[in-house]
């Protein structure tokens, strides 16, 4: 309670201080806006209604009208999309079926994707902070040809907030801010955020901004409150833009987070039984997060000579973990790992056959130190192998030419990569001694792509293609040494070999005058897909397991929304998911075809919102329906703290949500949240999610 009100106390003389002297400024526009561009799904701005793929994008508006408390719940209403929950302080994207490693994630086009990904949910998503953002875009579908490894689910490219100098008067001064804050009831939780933008308009601009939250234990439906399910976190971020000339900027940036006392809560005696779930045995696993971004960008636009812009950024990202973890045995595990990357980018454009043609090459550079103590006695590594690099070395061209004159558009895309990982101690699992390995491997992957206007006027396109995807093995497979399913621990492997997976997918869009449609169907091929193997040992307990490109297979789905305005004020919108797939396991010698694991329901988005005459007021009544997850294979069914022995219930969520623009610089946003008291959990996670509560918010502009 004292640091709420320190930050509230705070917060308030940041406020008056500010006011002073302080220009009014008129408040943009918090309706989101149909014709943003997206750069995920083409590295150029291009507007996502013309990309030939699933595209979502939040504003920043969109962001706080729905009170979104960590990146991954941003996507929990977006069709094709599921949002698994381990703990309340992690939270892990599942796309098109695919999770974990086989998800990117992007900020400000840097890859955030490290090699200490493990397979499966994890919890680095949670780890940037949702109220920095100014933007964020979904291209769901494989995006390997632009942004390499780990891009098979979907790339998600999240965009920081700057101080928006070019939209400033020229040469005047400027200078605003905001604060924000947001209260739940059954989250027991405040989050709240400051803001202050100065600069000279069409020259420079800095941006500084600050956020904490403070999570108590999660108040469930049926299950009352989950021990343990709290955490706190901080961060900060600034950037500063310049306009250098008439063609060219410069972007220094620096952003900062800290988690504390994160639980992976359902692994401990702490844990809530739901539907028959096991509790897990642990005394106590709390993990603290430390991470960084550095990055300079120099960007060049409307250049005179072939090459009609460029873009260079230098990226220096840091992480920190410290794992706490008691075993029912008594014995205190404290595990490190500590990990630098360093990453350079130069991307291009050129005009080529009437169309635009994208290119560039990448470099990342990962150095890993792990460490472990068991009651005080060492280990050989930490969660992943010790003295450790990896490197992922890309150059890719992607080329949009028009065909013709008939509204045809083609989109062919390549890239090559060569990815190399030097693990200097590892505990060798059939031996317990240590070791080190050495290994490298190169891949090709292709895209081709078309986007056809289906009508004069443009507003249906029809799009499909063929593009393909891989992930190289990382740190996390080669020499990964703990925890992993409920009774699982894993040990290290070599000899692995990247996955390959190839995608055929077909699509429309619609924008009318009151009507808009997105619709997707896909098939996704696996080829040697890594795949945790038991090895039929077991260690304290615990079934040793091992990873080996042990699988084919194949995922297949089809997901579509839709908004319609159907009268003045009021527009009804509703979507639908639906993912199925299977791939090869082995038991002993014997192969056998199993759901993928952790395969979302089938779900339903639908809702009616509706605003009035003059924008100041806007409410939205939502609901989400998700059948039962009960395709399970062998693992799922093993993993008994978080899934229920007969799958996981369906369940049905209602929310309500209001804003209103009280002043010119004070907007209210108000919500209920699970109407109906439903006890629920996203298939997968590892507790619950609140039950009926209510969440306040307010942002003051100044």
């Amino acid at each position: 309670m004292k640091s709420r009100l320190f930050c509230l106390a705070s917060l308030s003389a940041f406020h008056l201080l500010a006011q002073t002297e302080a220009p009014q400024r008129s408040l943009q526009s918090e309706i989101p806006v149909l014709d943003e561009v997206v750069v995920t799904g083409s590295r150029s701005e291009t507007p996502a209604f013309e990309t030939p793929a699933a595209v979502e994008q939040f504003s920043q508006e969109r962001l706080e009208h729905r009170l979104v408390r960590t990146v991954p719940e941003a996507l929990k209403s977006v069709a094709g999309v599921a949002v698994q929950k381990t703990s309340n302080g992690q939270g892990s994207p599942i796309i098109r079926g695919f999770t974990g490693y086989r998800t990117l994630a992007m900020i400000d086009g840097i890859r955030y994707n490290h090699s200490a990904y493990r397979d499966g949910p994890n919890e680095y998503f949670s780890l940037i902070d949702a109220q920095a953002l100014d933007r964020l875009e979904l291209v769901q579908g494989p995006g390997s040809v632009l942004y390499g490894s780990d891009a098979v689910g979907g790339a998600l490219n999240l965009f920081t907030r700057s101080a928006d100098y070019m939209g400033e008067t020229e040469g005047q001064f400027f200078r605003h801010g905001s604060l924000f804050g947001r209260w739940h009831s059954s989250e027991q939780s405040w989050m709240s955020r400051a803001d202050y933008d100065f600069g000279v308009g069409q020259k420079w601009g800095l941006h500084l901004g600050g956020t904490w939250k403070d999570f108590g234990d999660v108040i469930a439906a049926e299950l009352g409150e989950q021990p343990f399910t709290g955490y706190t976190q901080r961060s900060y971020d600034a950037r500063f833009d310049a306009r250098l000339d008439d063609n060219w900027s410069l972007t220094l940036a620096h952003q900062a987070l800290w988690q504390d006392d994160s639980w992976r809560t359902h692994a401990t005696i702490y844990g809530v039984s739901f539907a028959g779930s096991d509790i897990g045995s642990d005394l106590r696993r709390v993990t603290d997060y430390r991470r960084s971004l550095s990055y300079a960008r120099l960007r060049g636009e409307d250049l005179e000579g072939p090459i009609k812009s460029a873009q260079l950024t230098l990226s220096y990202q840091t992480l920190d973990e410290q794992q706490d973890r008691l075993r029912s045995n008594r014995v205190n595990e404290l595990a490190s790992m500590d990990i630098g990357t360093l990453g350079l980018d130069a991307q291009f454009t050129n005009d080529l056959l009437g169309g635009t043609l994208t290119w560039g090459a990448d470099y990342y550079r990962d150095e890993v130190d792990t460490a472990r103590t068991d009651d005080g006695a060492p280990r050989i590594q930490g969660p992943v192998g010790d003295d450790a690099s990896y490197e992922l070395l890309g150059a890719y061209a992607d080329l949009e030419p028009p065909l013709g004159t008939h509204g045809t558009t083609l989109f062919l895309g390549g890239r090559y990569t060569f990815a190399r990982a030097d693990v200097g101690r590892y505990e060798d699992p059939i031996t317990g001694q240590a070791a080190s390995l050495s290994d490298s491997w190169h891949n090709v992957v292709g895209s081709l792509r078309l986007m056809q206007d289906l009508d004069q006027d443009g507003t249906w396109k029809l799009f499909g293609g063929i593009s393909q995807a891989f992930r190289a093995p990382n740190l996390g497979d080669l020499s990964r040494l703990g925890a992993s399913r409920s009774d699982e621990i894993e040990s290290a492997a070599t000899g692995l070999k990247p996955e390959c997976f190839t995608n055929f997918e077909l699509g429309i869009k619609h924008r009318g005058e009151k009507v808009r449609i997105s619709a997707t169907a896909f098939h996704t091929l696996l080829n040697d897909y890594i795949t945790s193997t038991p090895t039929g040992r077991v260690i304290d307990g615990q079934r040793q397991v091992t990873k080996q490109n042990s699988s084919n297979g194949h995922v297949q789905g089809a997901h579509g929304e839709i908004e319609w305005d159907i009268a003045q004020h009021w527009t009804l919108f509703s979507g639908l998911s639906w993912t199925a797939g299977e791939a090869d396991t082995f038991s002993g010698n014997d192969i056998r075809r199993e759901p993928l694991s952790r395969i979302p329901p089938l779900t339903g988005f639908y809702g009616l919102r509706w605003t009035s005459t003059n924008g100041k007021l806007w409410a939205e009544l939502s609901g989400t329906t998700a059948a039962r997850a009960d395709k399970l294979n062998t693992a799922d069914q093993q993993d008994t703290q978080r899934i229920p022995p007969n799958g996981t219930p369906g369940y049905t969520l209602v929310n309500l949500r209001l804003s209103y623009q009280a002043t010119e610089d004070i907007t209210l946003h108000a919500g209920l949240d699970n109407l109906l008291n439903d006890a629920y959990r996203v298939h997968g996670s590892g507790s619950n999610e609140p039950g009926f509560g209510a969440t306040l918010g307010v942002k003051v502009r100044f």
